[in-house]
């Protein structure tokens, strides 16, 4: 790998891990479409661990103060979920909402990575969930805010979030739409959405650690390359995404998601043919 395919690479995971549009499709999509030989799992995961660097330089002011309200609550022993703060409260049903993408990973992650990295499969999930983030987006009251969470909100959210371990489903475009359909507003969608992956970036990045053992010289600075580009890229998008969600709609990454299938599906079609 050259120095400015790993910068590419690089962009792509920063601007695909945030906007639902899956970075997991795109990193199997765009290699297929220039052919370019697959980059390896152990470049996947430092791009992850770009985002992952991402996620937490942009919402540590919001961990900080979820760990101080809870350090707080249960310093003073409040027993019942209702008396602890909407901070608190958070944090908890985040740690909740982490527990089936845990589970699904743990149990299912090597089947996931050996059998379906196929680009017609992710085309396919691509153009599926395109069209529930528009059923979602279309129905959503969008008059819940973030502090007013519940116990089912994160599961069926974090549920969601599972779903997102096949390559083309996207984590945010999964966990935003579910929240849309309990209703929140969409920055507040994409709020917790940003929060609740947070775990889930840092359980796989621990997990995939040992990947990054053993590379040479030139792979380690390819590899430093697209972290870095992941994670500048990464913290533009969700400052763009959240403000973008304060007015505007899901719509344009909806028609992408169907062109970038469409595109896909006749791609690979031309060349079997």
């Amino acid at each position: 790998m050259d120095y400015l395919r790993a910068a590419i690479l690089g962009i792509v995971q920063g601007l695909s891990e945030f906007l639902p549009i899956s970075s997991s499709g795109h990193l199997i999509l765009i290699p297929a479409l220039f052919k370019w030989p697959d980059q390896g799992l152990a470049f996947d995961v430092g791009l992850h661990c770009g985002t992952l660097l991402a996620l937490l330089v942009y919402f540590w002011a919001d961990w900080w103060r979820m760990a101080r309200a809870l350090l707080t609550d249960l310093r003073r022993q409040k027993q019942h979920l209702p008396e602890y703060s909407p901070d608190a409260r958070l944090l908890l049903f985040i740690a909740l909402g982490s527990i089936p993408a845990a589970v699904v990973g743990l149990l299912f992650n090597d089947w996931i990575e050996e059998n379906l990295r196929q680009p017609w499969l992710v085309a396919i999930a691509l153009a599926a969930v395109g069209l529930v983030m528009l059923a979602a987006d279309r129905a959503s009251r969008l008059e819940r805010e973030i502090a007013g969470i519940r116990i089912m909100d994160a599961v069926l959210i974090g549920t969601a979030q599972a779903a997102a371990l096949f390559p083309g489903v996207s984590r945010s475009g999964a966990t935003i739409s579910m929240a849309l359909f309990r209703n929140f507003t969409r920055d507040s969608a994409a709020r917790f959405a940003f929060l609740l992956g947070t775990p889930a970036f840092v359980g796989a990045a621990v997990l995939k650690s040992g990947d990054l053992e053993g590379l040479s010289g030139e792979a380690t600075t390819e590899l430093l390359i697209g972290f870095a580009c992941s994670a500048v890229v990464g913290f533009l998008v969700i400052h763009f995404l959240l403000r973008f969600l304060r007015s505007r709609t899901l719509m344009p990454f909806v028609a992408y998601r169907l062109f970038a299938a469409a595109l896909t599906l006749v791609i690979g079609a031309i060349r079997i043919a």
